[in-house]
C-alpha cells in the first residue's frame, strides 16, 4: 500500500492532516469547525528586525477568532496600495489570515495599527507567546 503523504509531509490535495474539505468546500478541522491561521510580520524599527508570529487556534476559539479577523478594515489595508514614508524607525506591518479557502491580506503602517488591527496583531502575539487568548478578560 503507497502512502498518500506527499515527500514534503502535505497532503496531496496540499491541506494539513488536521482539516479536510467540508461539503460546502470549505477547508475544515477534523470536527467540521472552519480551519483558521493568521500570520503577522512587523519589519522595520530601529535596527531594522523582521518579527513574525503565528496563531492557529483551537477549535473552541475558533468563532472568537473569526470575529477578530472579520472586524478588520481589509480593503483599506490593501497590500498593493502604495504606503508613504510615516518616519524614521516606525514599523511596518503585514497580516495574513485564513479563515477556510478565504485568505486575506493587510499591509499598514504602523500608525495604522488601532481598533480592530490592534486586537488582532495583539491576540497573534499572545497566542503565539502563550499568553490570553480573544474572548478572555484583559
Amino acid at each position: 500500500m503507497t502512502d498518500p503523504t506527499a515527500p514534503d509531509g502535505r497532503t496531496p490535495d496540499h491541506e494539513s492532516a488536521r482539516t479536510r474539505r467540508g461539503s460546502d468546500g470549505e477547508q475544515r478541522t477534523d470536527d467540521g469547525i472552519i480551519a483558521v491561521a493568521v500570520t503577522v510580520t512587523r519589519t522595520g524599527g530601529f535596527a531594522g528586525l523582521r518579527r513574525t508570529w503565528h496563531a492557529q487556534p483551537d477549535t473552541a476559539e475558533t468563532p472568537q477568532w473569526i470575529a477578530l479577523i472579520d472586524e478588520c478594515p481589509w480593503d483599506a489595508a490593501d497590500p498593493g496600495r502604495p504606503i508613504a514614508p510615516n518616519g524614521a524607525d516606525l514599523f511596518m506591518w503585514r497580516v495574513d489570515a485564513r479563515c477556510g479557502d478565504a485568505a486575506r491580506a493587510a499591509a499598514l503602517a504602523d500608525p495604522e495599527v488601532q481598533g480592530p488591527w490592534r486586537d488582532l496583531i495583539d491576540a497573534v502575539r499572545s497566542a503565539e507567546t502563550g499568553g490570553e487568548r480573544p474572548g478572555s478578560p484583559r
